[in-house]
């Protein structure tokens, strides 16, 4: 008689019975259902990350429709100032205030900006800056005069002033920590992208009537601020900012729809609670913002120093005036028919566009820092590089051909450093309480040094020459390698709430540990 669960076969040898085969049937099975479990909780997480990656996408490229609008301001104004001083007989001095007036008073939207984006929201700020951005728009399309033409500017300075300030900091405050940096620079590629629409819009209409081209130019800018309305109806608002109005189950959501790990949305939101000041009730205590600004501590202040430091270096470089008066520049290098000048701009408008792409690749690869260096080294060398062969070559086809090099080399070298990382930095740097109001600073900077060059260019060129004025330009750049490697950390990598952490260390803020900690962990995941 055989054991229980074993059978004799016809040869004497024992074999396994039915029943053991069902046992192991039923051990197949549940390994099987084990493996059906995990390939389905693999495929609801790739589809949350999917979602998620898409959904902060759309927020981004939403947020940074506002930037359109500058940068489609700078690309049209190059081209329409032409016609505008060919239609309403204006001066040489009312020009370069018209160009440059914009960046001056772009500075008012940009100091209300930090305050109205604390009080009403990052969302509902970005709306308010297109609706004002429309209506002085409207006014430039349909001005007769020179002044009336002067008030629409100023409007439509201030609507991208609140913009081009708010959009970074909103972008800085939703994203997931390993995507902050590209998504960051979304902004400088909307720029970029409004720059080259400016100087198609520029060779398209061209050919109307002087009475009416330059109107149908600037008419065109109040199109993307149309969808901004749209952007309204998807985008959340900051969870930061839900946080610091004490909505933080508000803000619990927001995160969960951008990040795609439930465990990470609980700790960043604690990093933010704690960060806020809510967790011990320090928010009632704490000094007024613009105090603390006034008076910064010394971590404060080397906050302050790299946030306002590198958004004027982006400016004083003469990136404005590379941009607004390239036509000019082409002009003194030796194009003189207008449709050839408007082409050659075209080209600059490209080329500043595709560059700032690889800006997007690159920053939340290989960091801040070496495409910082490598943006400030090369733009040196093509403004120094512009000034001599405008200096020595004169006019005629090979001055032609190494300004256009140059200029198209300068711009490029722009987009894929200082450009969009000086608004990355700007937006990570500060603490929760300070950063609306702080990088308001740091944009009313970059704005009053746009201003002052766009202003002073055609004057300064007059009196040192064009080629006098791009070496000066060299000059600057120069020094902001100088600046970069001495006053910018590295953040890659880091939450914004780790990032303040970096600027309480003298060695940390200047780099040096902090690249050598970055080195440590590259060769680790090595």
């Amino acid at each position: 008689m055989g054991l229980v669960g074993v059978q004799e076969n016809g040869n004497g040898e024992m074999g396994l019975s039915l029943g053991t085969k069902n046992k192991y049937k039923r051990m197949d099975s549940e390994l099987s259902d084990d493996f059906d479990d995990d390939i389905a909780h693999y495929q609801d997480q790739l589809e949350r990350k999917t979602s998620t990656r898409k959904y902060v996408l759309a927020c981004a490229i939403f947020a940074s429709l506002n930037n359109v609008l500058l940068g489609y301001d700078v690309g049209v104004m190059s081209g329409a100032i032409i016609f505008i001083q060919e239609d309403l007989k204006i001066t040489e001095v009312q020009e370069e205030v018209l160009v440059g007036i914009l960046s001056i008073i772009s500075l008012l939207g940009s100091l209300g900006g930090g305050r109205t984006s604390d009080i009403i929201g990052r969302k509902w700020t970005m709306a308010f800056a297109a609706v004002v951005f429309q209506i002085g728009a409207a006014i430039m399309t349909l001005a007769p005069s020179f002044e009336i033409l002067m008030i629409g500017r100023i409007l439509a300075g201030v609507g991208i002033g609140f913009g081009v300030m708010i959009a970074p900091v909103y972008i800085a405050e939703i994203s997931p920590t390993i995507e902050r940096g590209s998504l960051t620079s979304f902004p400088e590629i909307f720029i970029n992208l409004g720059i080259l629409l400016g100087y198609v819009s520029n060779y398209a209409f061209s050919g109307l009537s002087v009475h009416t081209n330059w109107r149908v130019m600037l008419a065109v800018g109040i199109l993307p601020s149309i969808f901004i309305g749209f952007a309204l109806f998807i985008i959340p608002e900051s969870p930061r900012w839900l946080v610091m109005q004490n909505r933080v189950d508000e803000a619990r959501s927001v995160l969960l729809k951008t990040n795609e790990n439930e465990k990470e949305v609980e700790e960043r939101l604690s990093e933010i609670v704690a960060a806020a000041g809510m967790s011990n009730g320090e928010k009632g205590e704490e000094k007024a913002v613009w105090r603390e600004l006034l008076t910064p501590s010394p971590t404060l202040r080397r906050m302050l120093i790299t946030g306002f430091g590198i958004q004027c270096f982006q400016q004083i470089t003469g990136i404005d005036a590379t941009v607004y008066y390239s036509p000019t520049i082409f002009k003194d290098a030796g194009i003189e028919n207008n449709s050839k000048l408007l082409a050659a701009t075209v080209a600059v408008g490209v080329t500043k566009t595709a560059f700032i792409l690889v800006a997007t690749f690159l920053v939340d690869r290989v960091g801040r820092k070496p495409l910082l260096y490598v943006s400030t080294i090369g733009m040196t060398v093509c403004l120094f590089t512009l000034s001599v062969s405008l200096g020595i070559l004169g006019n005629g086809q090979l001055a032609i051909a190494m300004a256009v090099l140059c200029v198209c080399g300068n711009v490029a070298f722009f987009s894929v450093g200082i450009g969009p990382v000086c608004w990355i930095i700007t937006s990570e740097i500060f603490p929760l309480r300070f950063r609306a109001q702080a990088s308001a600073l740091g944009a009313v900077g970059n704005r009053v040094c746009s201003g002052f060059v766009a202003m002073s260019f055609l004057s300064l060129s007059r009196s040192i020459t064009v080629s006098g004025t791009f070496f000066l330009f060299s000059i600057f750049s120069a020094l902001s390698v100088l600046f970069v490697y001495k006053c910018v950390p590295e953040t890659k990598g880091k939450s914004l709430e780790q990032i303040e952490l970096l600027f309480q260390n003298q060695n940390e803020w200047q780099g040096s540990e902090l690249e050598l900690g970055d080195s440590e962990n590259l060769v680790q995941k090595a």
